[in-house]
């Protein structure tokens, strides 16, 4: 199946101009003859700590989810993406794959990921969506780097499909944060897809974002945090080998690939009993330790209160 995954560099929070520039993305791709387009994860919004980040959440119902039904129908394809949002009292990172019929598979992603925790709550499905087209597994970023993510999709899935929303380093340094753990950070993203598709022995289609961002830092008021999300979008086989991809430095854009459904090779190493799959950097594990609590905090403190 000829497949297309999508590099956005996606204005923070700008809904509808992102909206617009995935759109024209995942038309180009149909065009160019993709049967499957994976968008980013956070797609219309991509993600920072920044209050713009609140006002981009959308209903589950809302304009992201109809833009993905529309491309599939307009097309006659099959499109995935993720989007905040809004389902009764809670939010969530929502991963929509649509069918053409209208018909559409979700996930909830399990755990935010730092400051992502203070406009969304993790979901408790297994990641795993029943689909015509057999069982297809979704991960979206740090996802990617957990063992647990390996062991609910190992043998269970034909291939797997999502993206990520990573970031790198702020431009100044914090104590802990140098060029090593900046690089290190990089080196772990640009590894991860082909890394997972050697776990499960199964092709990945991973969408990514890569422009550049400013937002605030959680608990350090006056400090902005100046980055970039790091790309890597890529499309990998079975074996890990990587088809097609697209570099930060590409920018936005479409990379394509055959890939076969069929295809399931055994693991090409073993899952590790520890948490994580790569082995991450200790200030990069700090940061997620108190951003996460502070981000935990914030969403109960601002999201419960507006209830």
């Amino acid at each position: 199946m000829k497949v297309a995954a999508i590099q956005m560099t996606a204005d923070p929070g700008a809904v509808e101009k992102n909206l617009q520039s995935a759109q024209r993305l995942a038309k180009q791709a149909f065009q160019q003859g993709a049967k499957l387009v994976i968008l980013p994860e956070f797609f219309p919004s991509a993600m920072g700590f920044h209050p713009c980040i609140e006002k981009a959440v959308r209903p589950f119902d809302g304009k992201p989810a109809r833009l993905l039904k529309d491309l599939a129908r307009t097309h006659d394809g099959i499109i995935g993406g993720s989007f905040i949002a809004a389902r009764q009292t809670d939010i969530f990172n929502t991963f929509i794959l649509a069918f053409p019929d209208g018909t559409i598979y979700t996930h909830d992603k399990d755990m935010p990921t730092m400051w992502e925790n203070c406009y969304y709550q993790g979901g408790s499905d297994n990641g795993i969506l029943t689909t015509p087209l057999g069982n297809i597994g979704v991960a979206l970023c740090w996802e990617f780097v957990r063992t647990q993510t390996v062991r609910r999709l190992l043998n269970r899935v034909n291939f797997v499909v999502g993206g990520s929303c990573w970031w790198g380093l702020p431009d100044q340094w914090l104590p802990g944060f140098n060029q090593n753990v900046a690089a290190a950070n990089i080196a772990i993203m640009k590894d991860t897809p082909s890394r997972f598709a050697r776990l499960l022995g199964r092709p990945v289609v991973h969408a990514a974002h890569a422009g550049a961002f400013k937002c605030n830092t959680p608990l350090l008021p006056g400090f902005p945090y100046r980055s970039f999300f790091l790309g890597e979008t890529q499309i990998v086989d079975a074996r890990g080998n990587i088809l097609a991809k697209m570099a930060r430095s590409d920018g936005e854009g479409i990379i394509m690939a055959d890939i076969d459904t069929d295809n399931q090779c055994p693991p090409a190493e073993p899952i590790s009993e520890k948490f994580w799959i790569p082995d991450l950097p200790l200030a990069i594990r700090f940061a997620w330790w108190y951003q996460n609590l502070h981000g935990k905090w914030y969403y109960a403190r601002h999201h419960k209160k507006n209830q």
